[in-house]
């Protein structure tokens, strides 16, 4: 079982993973990756050296095309269990969720197969256990 927990702040060097909450127009914007036929919200590693909100930028632009977008933090997550990052069910990480708005797009050039730009959220998600969490807690937040 995954256990998902929300903080406020974390020390910066326990950020892993950046996770957008994208909008454009008002409506949500997902990805789709070329292996797989689920949705999620653009996201993803941060490299060495890089700092959470250049991650952060980076991924928006590589999952979406995004090349014009204002995005801010939202909070900081954990996600504790075995999943395809953590090998274990004990281990623990950490990542930062930002809410962006993107205002125009270019073309992609990455792994990503589709962009949806709905105004619903998808049914089939390719984390299911966390990215409607995390779509939670940003509206509890006040965010949505």
């Amino acid at each position: 079982m995954l256990e998902i927990k929300f903080y406020d702040m974390a020390d910066d060097k326990l950020l892993k993973f950046a996770v957008i909450i994208s909008k454009t127009n008002g409506k949500w914007v997902f990805c789709r990756h070329g292996e797989r036929n689920t949705y999620e919200i653009p996201g993803g590693h941060r490299e060495n050296g890089e700092d959470i909100l250049t991650a952060a930028k980076r991924e928006l632009r590589e999952e979406t095309g995004a090349v014009d977008f204002t995005i801010k933090p939202v909070c900081v997550y954990s996600v504790k269990g075995k999943t395809r990052v953590n090998e274990n069910e004990n281990e623990e990480t950490f990542g930062m969720l930002f809410l962006a708005e993107i205002q125009s797009f270019e073309e992609l050039h990455s792994e990503i197969e589709q962009i949806l730009i709905t105004g619903r959220f998808p049914t089939q998600w390719t984390y299911p256990m966390i990215q409607p969490r995390l779509l939670e807690e940003a509206q509890n937040r006040g965010y949505l």
